[in-house]
């Protein structure tokens, strides 16, 4: 399936939500193909598939968002409702168009938590640059489609203290001077993609020098961030003890 099918899919549920007075916003691959218009040529070069369309929208517009997406063509499992109530998270199937779309409520919860009800405002149709990092350094397995994803964000953004087009430093550094365990899964990703930059031949040099020196001004940043009790008191613990939260799997459809 074409890639610009999930991105015009994505954006017109996102505009369609609007007129509802709905508060969607899309996240995931799908999100930063959306963002990253400049350097899509990039994604499409290093072999980056996309298979679905994550969003996230607010718990207390949740049942507007249910009834809107079925209303919208899509459906989902009834005998699933206990377990992705749980989870935070309702999958749909799109039958006619063989897609499928992951809503998440208020929160990213899987192995590190990004709140993102204060948000959602920042940025249009996706969750803002800084959040679309993040969603991807909390991995703690982080994937090579992850690690892909990050390079073309990364290289086609700024990094700097705002969100106007931009991966605002001061809040991703303020969220992990408080949490230790993020930090570290954060700090150990961004080492991950800084080496896995050498081994992607349709990497230009100026796309590799461009990339790492963010990556390093991003370091930069969250290092000198003034911590939190809480965060020196874990810190002191280390990775001896785990440090994230194990993901539960939930099960797809067929069509994914």
């Amino acid at each position: 399936m074409p890639l610009s099918s999930f991105t015009e899919e994505a954006r017109r549920l996102v505009d369609s939500a609007g007129v509802h007075k709905i508060t969607l916003r899309v996240m995931g691959a799908t999100a930063i193909r959306i963002h990253c218009p400049r350097f899509s040529y990039l994604h499409e070069a290093l072999l980056r598939e996309i298979s679905d369309i994550d969003f996230v929208a607010l718990s207390s517009e949740k049942d507007s968002v249910l009834e809107f997406l079925i209303r919208m063509g899509y459906q989902f499992d009834r005998r699933r409702v206990m377990i992705m109530r749980y989870l935070n998270r309702y999958i749909f199937d799109d039958p006619d168009n063989r897609r499928v779309a992951d809503i998440f409520f208020d929160r990213l919860e899987m192995c590190h938590t990004i709140d993102f009800r204060q948000r959602l405002s920042v940025d249009y149709p996706t969750i803002s640059l800084a959040d679309l990092l993040l969603e991807k350094l909390q991995i703690v397995k982080i994937t090579e489609k992850d690690v892909k994803d990050c390079m073309v964000l990364l290289r086609e953004h700024d990094v700097s203290a705002s969100d106007q087009e931009s991966i605002n430093t001061v809040y991703i550094s303020d969220l992990l001077s408080k949490d230790w365990g993020f930090y570290y899964t954060s700090k150990l990703n961004l080492t991950r993609i800084a080496e896995s930059l050498k081994q992607y031949e349709v990497l230009q040099d100026s796309d590799r020098a461009d990339i790492a020196s963010k990556i390093r001004l991003l370091e930069e940043e969250i290092e000198k961030a003034p911590k939190s009790m809480g965060w020196k008191m874990r810190a002191k613990i280390g990775p001896r003890q785990q440090w994230y939260r194990e993901v539960e799997e939930v099960e797809r459809g067929p069509n994914t």
